[in-house]
């Protein structure tokens, strides 16, 4: 019995398909045709929705963008949690946490998808900023934090973060780790918090 899907359900289809063929195969192994044949749909349905495989990327990291950001705002929302464990909760939604994802985040670091991958940083940045903000204005108000300029000290942490963080493939796990204290280092000098208050929440992601 043929089963009849909505646009949406369909889109969100190929993107989980491809996701899995991005992790299986590499993308550049990847084509239009494996994501065909795996779903069994027509040639037309694909194109129906995606022109090429670079529109399906795009929609792929725009969905991946979208969920990280609508996560980040559950959390925060949640004020029964601490502020720290939010922070750090707000910060966890932007790693890359399946081998698909992490796939995706590694063609964008190809000079090929510069664009691309710019058009996320930016995303990420304007959606993320203001819940970040939002924190470090509770923190200020609760005295965990004291700092005169709670917006522009959220778009440093995610700047710096995005730039620096963004690729570490050349790193020794000793420097990953390096850089990380370093930056949760300057991130409590920045939001006059406790010496080390930050360090133990963080320092997780390196």
């Amino acid at each position: 019995m043929r089963i009849v899907k909505t646009a949406e359900e369909r889109k969100n289809e190929i993107l989980d398909v491809a996701e899995e063929l991005f992790a299986e195969k590499g993308y550049d192994n990847a084509s239009t045709n494996d994501i065909i044949a795996r779903i069994g749909i027509a040639r037309g349905t694909l194109y129906h929705h995606f022109g090429s495989k670079e529109e399906i990327l795009d929609a792929i990291v725009d969905r991946m963008t979208r969920e990280g950001i609508n996560s980040a705002k559950g959390i925060v929302k949640d004020s029964s949690r601490p502020i720290l464990e939010r922070l750090t909760g707000v910060l966890g939604c932007l790693q890359a946490k399946s081998s698909g994802k992490e796939a995706v985040m590694e063609q964008m670091h190809k000079p090929q998808n510069a664009l691309l991958h710019q058009k996320m940083q930016e995303r990420l940045i304007n959606g993320v900023v203001p819940l970040i903000t939002q924190l470090i204005i509770e923190g200020n108000e609760s005295g965990i934090f004291d700092t005169k300029y709670p917006n522009e000290a959220a778009e440093m942490i995610m700047v710096y973060g995005n730039i620096a963080f963004d690729d570490n493939e050349n790193l020794t796990p000793r420097q990953k780790k390096q850089k990380g204290k370093a930056f949760i280092y300057n991130m409590e000098k920045m939001l006059g918090a406790k010496s080390g208050s930050l360090e133990k929440t963080l320092l997780q992601f390196f």
